[in-house]
């Protein structure tokens, strides 16, 4: 199976292409604000250097978000439009999902990992899983909360579960925080600080992982074919908006 996997959720838009789990292409370039001039370019050139086309590709794996609003309204869309244009079944997965997938190959099994966005203002975006029989299961759903808050979420939900002493964090958050995430969660492991950036590579094979689960039923973060942006917060604009209309007196 030849897979296109397209990421566009953060500051870095990235294209693979691979055979089943093997990397034929890998594409990454810094496109701050500016996804919709790079992306198609770049899913040209990744074809070009693999000699195929959109002929060849039987999956196609979209990073739903959550991350930039923009990036990712122009992945879903493009991703949507090969898919109508030449039948191709396509799945959604998060990018909280596919930071998780890259470390879960490194971790024994029942190992839980807490991946980590930041979302500005000392918040996050942020999901557990736990690597089970080499499957991500999902134990907390993608949330957006601040970052002490999903702390102590996260810290009770451990505690419960007696989980303690094998949680391993990843994301650009839990480097930015990770002073506050040993003071609440001082037994954790974190990822190389290379693995926190988001890998298309690592997004298509979260695809085929659920792809080839047999899963009918989709849920927010794994969607298949009709697929859509995961919004965990609204845009900026949009809040600042409607504090502006808070202030208007009728």
């Amino acid at each position: 199976m030849k897979i296109l996997s397209i990421d566009t959720s953060s500051n870095v838009c990235g294209v693979s292409i691979l055979e089943d789990t093997k990397l034929i292409c890998k594409l990454d370039a810094i496109a701050i604000n500016s996804h919709s001039e790079t992306l198609m370019p770049m899913i040209n050139d990744a074809f070009n250097k693999a000699n195929l086309s959109l002929d060849d590709i039987n999956l196609i794996v979209c990073d739903i978000g959550p991350g930039s609003f923009t990036g990712i309204r122009i992945g879903v869309a493009t991703s949507k439009a090969f898919r109508d244009s030449k039948n191709i079944d396509l799945v959604g997965i998060t990018s909280l999902e596919c930071l998780a997938r890259e470390l879960s190959d490194d971790i024994p099994n029942n190992s839980l990992i807490c991946s980590m966005i930041d979302c500005k203002n000392a918040n996050c975006y942020f999901a557990l899983y736990q690597k089970t029989n080499d499957i991500l299961d999902v134990l907390i759903a993608p949330e957006a909360e601040n970052v002490k808050t999903a702390l102590s979420i996260l810290n009770t939900y451990i505690e419960d579960s007696k989980e303690t002493g094998n949680i391993y964090f990843i994301g650009d958050s839990t480097t930015k925080y990770k002073s506050d995430i040993e003071k609440m969660i001082p037994y954790g492991h974190f990822a190389n600080p290379k693995q926190n950036l988001l890998n298309s590579y690592y997004l298509g094979l979260s695809g085929l992982d659920f792809y080839n689960s047999g899963i009918e039923a989709t849920t927010p973060d794994r969607q298949l074919n009709d697929i859509l942006p995961l919004y965990l917060k609204k845009p900026q604009a949009q809040r600042q908006l409607e504090e502006k209309n808070k202030e208007i007196k009728f």
